[in-house]
């Protein structure tokens, strides 16, 4: 069985191998074939120089194809079958894109043979063939021979066993010999220079598999040695196995990073298989840490990336094993294999000075995630940090940040730093604090990290570390490296916010705490200034860019942080909507864009205490006193001061803050008039009772008013916020109207008192006053907002009039309550026929003297309504004097409306006419 899963494993290495140098041999194949066609085609070819063809061979191959011998047998080549060979540069390129392995030989070209003039080029059938006797023939041959030796060699130690046929300690004699037979014949061809002038056969450098396989047969020995017979030990067992895998990686400098990869593999498993009772952690991380140190050493020099990746990620991975599965963790070995990883990061892999500090290497990202992931470990763990071991945590994650200081390319590691200090301290908030043990999001009346002293002592270092590291380095790079300096800023802002945050709400007054308050305020100094310290070394200076946005952004939120921390539900709002004037007063002095987007913060904030409670102080302290309320302070003084600060941004800064500062202003002035009027109707309570008709109207009413008044704003301070806001308002009416005034509200559905005053009722205020202000706004914006909008306005104050007239006569016959279940009268009936008709007129006459086409319609439409009412209703329910009445007063109407058409129409004829003739006249 132990048997089958190693060479299924090496199946699988082996496989990864193949597709690597599948690769590389396609990009080498294309060159040369572009080569081969630059030499067929008769182009004349510069001499090769000396060397060239040597240049990217084995350490050692003699320059035989460049001195005209053959590489197989030693001939002699004619001089009219000279090689050409790449130049230098060329070569170079495809080192690099075979992942640096110039040692592995690059394919030499065919003999540049003179092509008759009249032979054609072979067909395209036969150059596929070649292709695939090559292939199967040269690299696959070679690959799959790599495979069979090293199976070959465990499994003959297998047969052995199975057979009897020898001792077990021949046995393994017989396969470490294998191994090293393998592993010299190997040097010895390498060494030797043997080549196969085949195109395509370079890419199975046989060398380098050779020494694969054999490497894998020792390793598989070593561990038949310790593992299954016992006659080693585990410290030699681990030792020889460690020692395989290291030399297997420095062997690769001159095989290639395939055989890297087996030495890590291998090294990097060998704690796994050397099993001991009992376990030394500090021999596991010397050895990590050796391995580790080699492996980054000869990754560096070939630049392998994904190699030395590799090699931070299985270092991590054992730690984090270590750590869950250890029953007493060692803490000083944790700390000393996180910190030997950051010093081979620092001062072995990225110890190349010439390359630029504002790059980004991405290999820092395994060590960063598995240090970060060990100190959150270590902190949050409630065995680690009831140990005390979140002080380690601590240093480990400063020493993330220090080493990002020193060396830049490593950003990685500040975003592991903060990622670990923000989950680490949201950890420690106790769930019924934001009341998330209420909404049952999964969380347990207990907080998820350890709160205790040493949490808030190690908090308060972590934040001035991130501060001053943070906006060190902003300051260092911003003009060199924009991108680098805002990430510096940026975690030099949340994470000191997060820490100071958390600590508010687990050890803090959540309602009112001073004591936190004044490091709040604090804090959004330092950020000021330190926004300030920066601009002034930018390139423009003072140009506001993403670092210095960072910072400044990390002020004002530490500035609402301090205003909720300092002050009670009601001055919190209030001073909050205040608070969006400072941003906007500044860029006076400043430009930068970011000082708009902030007080567009302050408004959200608003808003967001707003909807979480409307009545600003809580609905138990809210007084019942009409209009001279918190509503008024809480709801007004913020919409002031949004608009002061859209008009001062609008003389610096614009754009689009202003816009959104308008809109805010607007928002919370209707907010303001809506929540003072549902507080006197619902005799000072806003959070209970049904929205009744009255009510509705009169938000239906502010809505009308507040779209007159955002035209007329607009007309005199163009705003795109303005125009589209005006426009909503009007659509959000005509909703309200449809939907509440005409169905769920209407008395005639609901028998709603309409009130006992004959005039000054229900309807007078629901239909009436909003068909007023309708009309009035359609008739304002008529040539200020599309004809669409200004007829929809004009609709919908034709049939709010329609429904008052109508309801009012309903209310005359049945009184209080209209419920429509009451039933009609005969002289009911007949009114609402010579109501609609009269109606009609007045609408067609109100659409002819306003040159209003959607009135004539609506008029037109009311008109036919009373004809099919008269004809299909009044005919078969009134009897007697009404009916005749009902169809003299409806062919009146009829021709009066003719009568008064034709009229219309000729005098508009005779004024064609007429200006026909004058037009003609002026002519002549």
């Amino acid at each position: 069985m132990f048997f089958s899963l190693i060479a299924i494993a090496a199946v699988i290495a082996l496989f990864v191998i193949i597709s690597r140098q599948q690769t590389r041999i396609g990009l080498i194949e294309r060159e040369l074939g572009a080569l081969r066609s630059l030499v067929l085609s008769g182009v004349p070819q510069p001499a090769p120089k000396t060397g060239a063809a040597t240049e990217g061979a084995p350490a050692g191959a003699p320059a035989t194809v460049a001195d005209g011998v053959s590489p197989m047998a030693g001939e002699a080549a004619p001089a009219e079958a000279a090689v050409a060979t790449p130049d230098a540069s060329k070569v170079e390129a495809l080192e690099e894109a075979g992942e640096g392995t110039p040692t592995e030989p690059p394919e030499p070209a065919e003999a540049a043979q003179p092509a008759a003039p009249t032979e054609a080029a072979p067909p395209a059938a036969a150059a596929r063939q070649t292709d695939v006797e090559t292939a199967l023939g040269t690299r696959w041959a070679v690959w799959v021979g790599g495979i069979a030796l090293a199976l070959g060699g465990l499994f003959l130690i297998r047969y052995t066993i199975e057979a009897g046929i020898f001792g077990p300690g021949v046995r393994l004699a017989m396969a470490g010999i294998l191994g090293l037979v393998l592993i010299a014949g190997a040097e010895f061809i390498r060494r030797t220079g043997f080549r196969v002038p085949v195109q395509g056969a370079a890419g199975a450098y046989i060398p380098s598999i050779l020494t694969a396989a054999g490497a894998f047969i020792l390793f598989g020995t070593v561990y038949a040695a310790h593992g299954i017979y016992g006659f080693i030990g585990p410290a030699l067992a681990f030792t020889l196995l460690g020692a395989i895998g290291v030399a297997a990686i420095a062997a690769s400098l001159v095989h290639g990073l395939a055989l890297a990869g087996i030495g890590l593999v291998g090294a990097m498993v060998t704690p796994a298989l050397v099993a001991s009772q009992a376990p030394n952690p500090w021999a596991l991380f010397v050895y990590l840490a050796i391995v580790l140190a080699a492996t980054a050493a000869i990754a560096r020099i070939r630049d392998w990336k994904a190699l030395v990746a590799a090699a931070f990620a299985g270092t991590g991975i054992w730690t984090i094993l270590y750590m869950t599965d250890a029953p007493e963790m060692n803490l000083a070995a944790v700390v000393f294999v996180s910190l030997a990883t950051l010093a081979v990061l620092a001062l072995v892999w990225l110890s190349r000075r010439d390359e630029a500090e504002s790059g980004f290497d991405w290999p820092s990202i395994a060590p960063g995630f598995f240090v970060a992931l060990t100190a959150l470990g270590l902190s949050v763990d409630p065995v680690f940090a009831k140990a005390g071991d979140a002080l380690h945590g601590a240093l480990l994650l400063a020493a993330l940040v220090a080493v990002a200081l020193y060396r830049p390319r490593a950003l990685p590691l500040v975003f592991a730093a903060g990622l670990a200090t923000v989950l680490i301290y949201l950890g420690i908030i106790p769930p019924a604090t934001i009341g998330a043990d209420a909404l049952d999001v999964g969380l347990g009346a207990e907080p998820l990290a350890t709160s205790d002293t040493l949490t808030f002592r190690l908090g308060i270092a972590l934040a001035v570390v991130f501060i001053g590291a943070g906006f060190w380095a902003a300051r260092r790079f911003a003009a060199a490296a924009p991108a680098l300096a805002a990430s510096w800023a940026a975690w030099g802002v949340i994470a000191p916010l997060v820490v100071l945050t958390a600590l508010w709400l687990t050890f803090g007054d959540i309602d009112r705490d001073l004591g936190y308050a004044l490091p709040g305020l604090l804090l959004g100094l330092v950020f000021a200034a330190g926004g300030e310290w920066i601009a002034r070394s930018e390139e423009p200076p003072l140009g506001g860019g993403p670092a210095v946005s960072f910072a400044l952004a990390g002020a004002g939120v530490a500035g609402l942080l301090m205003l909720h921390m300092a002050f009670g539900s009601g001055w919190t709002t209030m001073l909050l909507g205040a608070a969006a004037i400072v941003p906007a007063l500044a860029t006076r002095w400043r430009s930068y864009p970011v000082l708009g987007w902030i007080a567009v913060g302050a408004a959200v904030a608003v808003l967001g205490r707003v909807a979480f409670d409307p009545t600003i102080v809580g609905a138990a302290t809210l007084s019942r006193t009409p209009v001279f309320n918190w509503l008024l302070i809480g709801y007004g003084v913020p919409a002031l001061a949004f608009g002061f600060a859209a008009w001062q941004l609008a003389r610096t800064t614009n754009g689009r803050p202003r816009l959104a500062m308008e809109a805010a202003s607007a928002l919370f002035a209707l907010l303001a008039v809506a929540m003072l009027v549902r507080h006197a109707m619902h005799g000072g309570v806003i959070d209970t009772g049904a929205v009744t008709l009255g009510e509705q109207a009169i938000y239906t009413l502010i809505a009308l008013g507040a779209g007159g008044i955002l035209v007329a704003i607009d007309m005199r301070s163009p705003s795109s916020v303005l125009r589209y806001g005006s426009m909503a308002a009007g659509v959000l009416s005509v909703a309200f109207i449809v939907i509440r005034h005409f169905v769920v509200l209407n008395p005639l559905l609901t028998d709603e008192s309409t009130g006992t005053i004959p005039v000054f009722n229900l309807l007078f205020i629901a239909y009436l006053l909003p068909a007023v202000a309708a009309g009035a706004l359609a008739l304002y914006v008529r040539d200020k907002r599309p004809r669409w909008y200004a007829a929809m306005l004009a609709l919908i104050a034709s049939l709010l009039a329609f429904a008052y007239a109508t309801l009012s006569v309903r209310r005359l016959f049945k009184g209080e309550f209209i419920g429509l279940w009451s039933g009609l009268g005969q002289l009911e009936t007949y009114t609402y026929s010579a109501l609609w008709l009269a109606i009609g007129v007045a609408l067609l006459t109100a659409g002819v003297w306003l040159r209003s086409q959607v009135l004539r319609i609506a008029s037109a439409v009311l008109i036919a309504v009373a004809v099919l009412k008269v004809f299909l209703f009044d005919m078969s329910e009134l009897e007697g004097v009404l009916r005749a009445l009902s169809f003299i007063g409806l062919g009146a109407v009829l021709i009066g409306i003719g009568l008064f058409y034709q009229r219309l129409l000729t005098r508009a004829a005779r004024e064609k006419v007429e200006n026909q003739q004058e037009q003609l006249a002026n002519r002549e």
